[in-house]
């Protein structure tokens, strides 16, 4: 059997070694158990190593195989770690989902150098460690699947109060697409996912700066965290690149392409900030 044939068969098992970052809680949480159920070998990671045990249990006990690891992705050699238990376990890595990410909220001028750092951190260079660590060894098994988790805020405007977090996931759409120019030659797929309207917890994990108001949101349907991981993973074995939560977010991704400054202007008449009344002294 040729090399391109033993690549084409590995790539297409079930038993996927899928690594998944921030896998304690969300739609982190949500995917693992979704992969699971198609089969797949997880090893749920995050920063809070309690909430990993739990994701672990949670499909072991549906039947699935699973293991924990604390990780923290501003941590190079956390990853190393990873990677390492899993080629010890499994010889191999399959699949690896960057789903770790944090949000600060703020209006733009109350946000902190701080909460820049720090959301760069964790959303963006947290990625660029886990393609330090990971790449070389897809490369050299010439199969696997880079998945990394952005937003639809990343792809059209509805939010100013969370402006690190916008561009570090602006930045992971960019970065995704001009892996797949690289990566997907070479045998190994690159998909980007951008969720919106998932009902998750995050919200309550947010850091707030200043005053507070409204959060913006988009415009889009609700989805539950297991719907959507059942969605994604279909698209997944379908081989998509761009994997939304809803259809209607490609339709705004369009409008948006289509004619940028209009869709800005619908944009700020729907979502643009709305100054306070100023009260004047008689």
């Amino acid at each position: 059997m040729s090399d391109v044939s033993d690549t084409r068969r590995e790539a297409s098992r079930n038993d996927l070694v899928t690594v998944i970052t921030g896998a304690g809680n969300g739609i982190g949480r949500a995917l693992a158990l979704a992969m699971s159920r198609r089969g797949a070998l997880v090893l749920a990671t995050d920063l809070d190593a309690d909430a990993a045990v739990r994701t672990r249990d949670l499909i072991t006990q549906s039947g699935g195989t699973a293991r924990a690891m604390p990780l923290d992705v501003t941590r190079t050699e956390n990853y190393e770690t990873v990677r390492d238990f899993c080629l010890d376990t499994w010889g191999r890595v399959d699949r690896v989902v960057n789903n770790a990410g944090i949000v600060a909220l703020g209006l733009p001028e109350h946000l902190p150098l701080s909460a820049w750092l720090r959301t760069v951190d964790v959303n963006l260079l947290g990625i660029a460690r886990s393609n330090e660590v990971f790449l070389p060894t897809l490369l050299a098994q010439g199969h696997g699947h880079v998945v990394n988790i952005a937003s639809t805020s990343g792809l059209f405007p509805y939010s100013f109060d969370r402006l690190a977090y916008v561009a570090t996931k602006a930045a992971v759409v960019a970065m995704s697409e001009s892996l797949a120019l690289y990566l997907r030659p070479q045998g190994i797929d690159v998909s980007c996912v951008c969720p919106a309207g998932v009902r998750t917890t995050m919200i309550e994990r947010m850091s707030r700066h200043g005053p507070q108001q409204p959060m913006g949101t988009p415009a889009l349907p609700v989805v539950m965290p297991e719907d959507f991981a059942e969605h994604v993973v279909d698209r997944l074995a379908a081989g998509d690149f761009l994997i939304c939560s809803v259809p209607e977010a490609f339709e705004a991704v369009a409008r948006r392409g289509a004619d940028l400054d209009a869709n800005l202007a619908a944009a700020i008449a729907q979502h643009g900030f709305r100054p306070p009344a100023q009260s004047h002294p008689e």
